[in-house]
């Protein structure tokens, strides 16, 4: 075993759907943050342990940043800057087809300001809090080398970065080169954890997270957001645990929804997130479902920090 160890905090921020949770996955090789192709999936600061024999990483995921509306979100917000504070690297991730599709429809539309390749409110956020930051342009299989490079070096004038490395999360192409460069950035000292360790989050947290995924798949506009998960019971057994959790819902007009016709939307809805509950766990459970109304709780701060959106 190699005398000298690693360690460190790494952060990954970004706005929402650059890619956040698909690149802490593919940099675990395992599904741990949810990730589905809607915005503002992930809610919470999600720890991954990454293990090596001489280093260790933690990467802290984020919700996207965004202006906040009401207490879900000021509380989805205060986990950025919780992540931002605990990083010793902040992994700043840039959507380069974003930037790009936004290209193409000011084409079409000539009367368009002319398009700012950099979101300066981001590097604003990184630039307070004075720590080693890795510019990562994400989606690079989406564009074309020109605007590729065209980015970078917007970028590159508007702020000096601690290393720039171009990937995509989805394809897994620069992967090994931004684990190099978190390598250079982290410092001499022990594992953190138990390399055998992925997360420290217990399992009920990821339960009520991969029936959330579940609801972002098969509703649609507003209602996911809308609902969250919480775990009433969850009794572990050698052949089959047992879990009882509510699907909080905002109104009680997306009970009904919720619900389905004869209940056949809420039955999709244990099927899917059973399947995947016993994926991530590698044994079977059963699932029981029931749906909650609590009114307008995503505005009141006591009711967030009860359901779990709490640092």
């Amino acid at each position: 075993m190699s005398s000298t160890h690693f360690s460190g905090y790494a952060a990954i921020l970004g706005r929402p759907n650059a890619g956040k949770s698909t690149l802490m996955n593919t940099l675990l090789g395992s599904k741990l943050s949810i990730a589905t192709h809607k915005a503002q999936t992930t809610r919470h600061q999600i720890m991954g342990i990454y293990s090596e024999q001489d280093y260790q990483i933690i990467f802290l995921d984020t919700p996207g940043i965004i202006q906040p509306k009401y207490e879900l979100q000021k509380a989805m917000m205060r986990f950025v800057k919780k992540a931002e504070k605990e990083a010793d690297v902040v992994l700043l991730l840039v959507d380069l087809k974003r930037s790009y599709v936004q290209k193409e429809q000011d084409k079409k539309n000539v009367q368009n300001a002319p398009l700012d390749l950099v979101d300066h409110e981001l590097l604003r956020l990184t630039r307070s809090q004075n720590k080693p930051v890795i510019l990562v342009l994400n989606k690079m299989d989406a564009v074309s080398e020109e605007w590729l490079i065209k980015v970078q070096e917007a970028y590159e004038k508007a702020f000096t970065f601690t290393g720039i490395q171009a990937i995509s999360a989805l394809e897994k192409y620069g992967i090994p080169a931004l684990i190099n460069q978190l390598k250079a950035n982290i410092s001499k000292g022990p594992a953190l954890y138990p390399k055998d360790e992925l997360s420290e989050h217990p399992l009920r947290f990821f339960v009520s997270e991969f029936i959330r995924e579940q609801l972002f798949l098969n509703y649609h506009e507003e209602l996911p957001y809308s609902a969250t998960i919480e775990i009433l019971e969850y009794k572990e057994a050698p052949d089959i645990d047992r879990i009882m959790a509510d699907v909080v819902v905002n109104r009680n007009s997306q009970k009904g929804i919720i619900i389905g016709k004869k209940g056949a939307a809420i039955k999709q809805l244990g099927i899917q997130s059973r399947a995947r509950i016993e994926s991530f766990l590698g044994k079977k459970i059963h699932l029981e479902l029931h749906v909650k109304v609590r009114e307008r709780w995503r505005e009141k701060e006591h009711t967030v920090r009860n359901l779990g959106y709490r640092e």
